[in-house]
């Protein structure tokens, strides 16, 4: 079983005519594991972009 990552919090608030806060969490990963995510994430992305760019809307 897989231990749950720690997570790195990051709030912004941005004011307006509305305050509207924003929240991120960034998972804490060692660098083996933080690139075998991002090459898994940009496949993914590469997948979904050549299947719809010959396409015209």
């Amino acid at each position: 079983m897989q231990a749950q990552p720690k997570y790195q919090s990051e709030v912004t608030t941005v004011m307006g005519e509305r305050t509207i806060t924003i929240k991120n969490l960034t998972p804490i990963l060692p660098p083996t594991e933080r690139e075998k995510r991002k090459r898994e994430v940009e496949q993914k992305l590469f997948d979904v972009f050549s299947k719809y760019a010959g396409q015209r809307v």
